[in-house]
């Protein structure tokens, strides 16, 4: 029981004893521990200031990328269209070049088929003109093998050229 009930003597010394350990805290501790706990509190604001400040800098540069690779697209985009009507422009030139050569070919090839069937059927003519002389050459010749038949065929020519 002596516990729970202290004398009055312990109680003026604990006293002392704690008046003295809270003047000499007071004065070599006190001041310290207040100064650091308000250059700690100082770094912690200036921590927090910094990174509010790193986040809208963040913010920024993120509008600012987001801004460059809007124009990136809308340049990349450009580039695309025009090569295409570029592409598309070349395309439609060979063709119309091509289509230009095929019909000059075409006409080269034409005359040159006119030309060759004028000379085919003039050769053909040729041959059918001489063929038709050989034959009347053969056939007179055998016809006017006797001296009667070349006289009615003189008769017969000069009977047909008076009436002409």
């Amino acid at each position: 029981m002596e516990l729970l009930t202290p004398d009055l003597g312990l109680i003026v010394w604990q006293l002392v004893v704690f008046g003295i350990l809270f003047f000499v805290l007071a004065k070599f501790a006190w001041k310290p521990i207040v100064s650091s706990l308000h250059e700690r509190e100082q770094s912690i604001d200036d921590a927090l200031e910094m990174a509010a400040k790193t986040r809208q800098e963040m913010a920024e540069l993120k509008a600012g990328n987001e801004k460059l690779i809007a124009e990136a697209r809308a340049e990349r985009d450009a580039l695309i269209k025009r090569a295409k009507e570029a592409s598309d422009a070349l395309i439609a030139d060979a063709k119309a070049e091509a289509q230009k050569v095929a019909t000059e070919e075409m006409d080269k090839a034409r005359a040159a088929f006119s030309q060759e069937r004028a000379n085919a059927v003039a050769a053909l003519k040729a041959d059918a003109a001489n063929l038709s002389l050989e034959i009347a050459e053969k056939i007179l010749r055998n016809q006017l093998a006797d001296r009667s038949a070349q006289e009615k065929l003189v008769s017969d020519l000069l009977s047909d050229a008076k009436l002409n």
